[in-house]
C-alpha cells in the first residue's frame, strides 16, 4: 500500500487550502499514492472563530475534496469543520473515496488540556471509523486520540492493521518527542502500521504569527507494527511517499499477539 504525506500549512482561507490540497492530490496521483494523509484543520487554520466556517459533508469545500479524489484516483483523509449543535461545530476528518463516496470521522477525545478547553465551542464525536483502500481496512483519529490507546486497539479490532493520525499537534517543550512516542507507542499496542500526519510549524515556513495562534510542530511520522520509524519529516512544510508492507502486520501479530493475548480486567 502507497501512502502520501502532505505535511502543510493551513491558512484562513479554505480556497486557499483548497488549492494546497488540489497540488498535494495531484503529486500523489502522480506517485501512485493509494491514499493522501492530511493533517487536522486542512480546511481552515486553528487560531479563529470557527463559527461561520463550519460547512456538511455535502457542502463545496468536501464536495471539491471528493472530486480530487476521483479525478486522481486516490483516497484522501484531511481535517475539516461541520456543524455541530448550536453555535458549536465537529472537528472532523473528511474521507473522500476514488468511487466517490464521503464519510467523516468526528473527533472523539477533545482537546481539555494545556489550560485549553477544545469543547468549549465542538461537539465530541461518538463512533469510531473505519474505511477501506483496496483490500486494506484503514482506521481514523485526530489528534488529541492518539493519547488513547483504547481507540486505537477498537480500530485495530475492527479490522484496521493501518491506522491515520490527522493532527495540528501543538508546539512546546517536549511535543515533538511526545507525539513521536505515542505514534510508536500505538503500532506497538496495536501491531498495525500508524500514519500521522501534522500541521507544519508556521516559523519553519518564515511566517509570521501575530494573532499568536497555535503552532503545529510537524514531525510527521510512519511508524510499523513494530515500533520501528520507516519516515519521519522536519517541522517544516514537506511531502513524502512511503510504500507499507502490509505483510508485515500479519508477521508482527503472529510473533507478538498481544491483539489476542489482552485480557479484560475487572
Amino acid at each position: 500500500m502507497r501512502i502520501a504525506l502532505g505535511q502543510l500549512l493551513s491558512t484562513y482561507d479554505p480556497g486557499e487550502n483548497l488549492r494546497e490540497v488540489a497540488d498535494l492530490a495531484r503529486r500523489a496521483g502522480e506517485d501512485g499514492a493509494d491514499l493522501l494523509v492530511l493533517p487536522e484543520a486542512t480546511m481552515f487554520a486553528f487560531g479563529r472563530s470557527l463559527q461561520g466556517v463550519a460547512e456538511p459533508m455535502d457542502g463545496p469545500w468536501a464536495s471539491a475534496v471528493s472530486e480530487l479524489a476521483q479525478q486522481h484516483s486516490l483516497a484522501i483523509v484531511a481535517g475539516m469543520f461541520t456543524p455541530g449543535d448550536g453555535d458549536r461545530v465537529r472537528n472532523t476528518v473528511l474521507i473522500a473515496l476514488p468511487d466517490g463516496t464521503v464519510r467523516g470521522y468526528h473527533k472523539i477525545h477533545l482537546y481539555d488540556a494545556f489550560g485549553f478547553l477544545e469543547s468549549d465551542t465542538v461537539d465530541p464525536g461518538e463512533e469510531p471509523v473505519t474505511f477501506t483502500v483496496g483490500e486494506t481496512t484503514v482506521g481514523v483519529a485526530t489528534c488529541y486520540d492518539i493519547r488513547f490507546p483504547r481507540l486505537f486497539t477498537r480500530l485495530a479490532h475492527d479490522g484496521a492493521t493501518v491506522t491515520v493520525v490527522c493532527a495540528s499537534w501543538g508546539d512546546g517543550p517536549g511535543k515533538a518527542e511526545q507525539w513521536e512516542l505515542l505514534a510508536r507507542a500505538r503500532a506497538l499496542d496495536t501491531t498495525s502500521w500508524v500514519v500521522a500526519v501534522g500541521q507544519a510549524n508556521p516559523l519553519a515556513a518564515g511566517e509570521e504569527n501575530p494573532e499568536k495562534a497555535p503552532r503545529g510542530v510537524g514531525h510527521s511520522i510512519v511508524a510499523a507494527p513494530d515500533g520501528s520509524v520507516v519516515t519521519s519529516l522536519g517541522d517544516a512544510p514537506d511531502y513524502a511517499v512511503v510504500d507499507l508492507d502490509m505483510g508485515l502486520v500479519e508477521r508482527t501479530r503472529n510473533s507478538i499477539p498481544v491483539l489476542k493475548n489482552a485480557r479484560e480486567l475487572g
